[in-house]
């Protein structure tokens, strides 16, 4: 094998090294989390190892850069005086002198391998990689992890030395992947994959979501001047009538003083005679109190774990406001739900 065939063997293999390490490290910044997880969780060996990788990413991305640096400079040692000395013969045969065909042949020599790093070397793999992150980071990952793995020593030295110049600029180094959305992000995806055709939100639900996140309880309770108020001597009578009419099957109750002491549901006066007796004390269900200032997130946890279906709502003076509705809150996510009892 003469020196130009052996040349242009090396450059197709550094330029296939270099190809590996860009892709591999596109590959690592752009495959998300999520997806490669549950192959991990199903046994695959590749996809546990591009977590690890995932989680030392400071770590792979200095292979990957010694890689491409390592590959560039043998490109233009081993590969680029091979090109050189093809292109001179022909060159000869036009009877140039020595020195013109040297000059001439260094820039097409330069020019052919600058275009066939960039082309092979640099955008090809790069655009394989984004196109499809998941699938090139379970086939490359893995083999960038072990050849960081081996090299652990010197990879480490050179991390090091580029940490201590970010410290020194007041930069924090992360050694893991940032493979998780903000809230705003996802909302972005969302408007964006909706608009492109690709996600249907028909009933509105995902746009709901996020406008649910940004309410406070004031923005869905209902006003005290708009409630349905009983006093604690209500008898079954009246809330099976006060049903009839408005079609609510819950109710706040208040006391002597004006205050809500708590709320009566449907059924809880339902097995009970229909005469002016009043209602039981012990029937009547609990009012929590929330700050109105609460955002609606936490307020749907507070009754969540209490199993409250309302809550009373107060400002930042401790007057009560309102009445906090489950069902409001649900609505606020899915639209209208409607009250089995209540009348239209």
């Amino acid at each position: 094998m003469n020196e130009i065939t052996s040349g242009l063997l090396w450059l197709l293999v550094l330029l296939l090294g270099n190809a590996f390490f860009v892709a591999a490290e596109f590959a690592l910044i752009s495959a998300r989390r999520a997806q490669i997880e549950p192959r991990a969780e199903a046994g695959s060996k590749p996809a546990k190892l591009t977590l690890r990788a995932m989680e030392k990413v400071s770590l792979m991305l200095a292979t990957t850069q010694i890689g491409v640096t390592v590959c560039s400079l043998l490109i233009l040692l081993i590969a680029e005086p091979s090109i050189h000395l093809l292109l001179e013969a022909p060159l000869e045969s036009l009877g140039w002198e020595p020195e013109v065909i040297s000059a001439v042949s260094f820039g097409l020599t330069l020019t052919i391998v600058t275009f066939l790093h960039v082309l092979l070397g640099e955008m090809v793999p790069k655009n394989i990689s984004f196109a499809i992150p998941e699938r090139a980071a379970l086939v490359l990952v893995p083999l960038l992890f072990g050849l960081a793995i081996a090299f652990k020593p010197i990879v480490v030295s050179l991390n090091a030395m580029a940490n201590g110049v970010l410290w020194l600029v007041r930069v924090t180094p992360k050694n893991e992947a940032n493979t998780a959305y903000t809230l705003d992000q996802v909302e972005d995806i969302v408007e964006h994959s909706t608009r492109e055709g690709v996600l249907l939100d028909a009933s509105g639900a995902l746009s709901n979501t996020f406008e649910f996140t940004e309410k406070k309880v004031s923005d869905v309770a209902v006003a005290i001047k708009d409630l349905v108020i009983f006093n604690e001597s209500v008898s079954p009578k009246e809330i099976e009538q006060a049903v009839a009419k408005y079609g609510f099957s819950r109710y706040p109750v208040k006391g002597d003083d004006g205050e809500l002491i708590g709320y009566l549901h449907l059924k809880d006066v339902i097995d009970l005679p229909l005469s002016e007796d009043p209602v039981p004390t012990k029937r009547i269900r609990n009012l929590i109190s929330l700050p109105a200032s609460m955002e609606i997130e936490a307020a749907l946890a507070s009754m969540r774990r209490t199993q409250a279906h309302m809550t009373k709502t107060f400002d930042a003076h401790g007057v009560v406001t309102g009445v906090l509705f489950l069902e409001d809150i649900l609505e606020e996510l899915v639209g209208e739900v409607q009250d089995a009892t209540r009348r239209d």
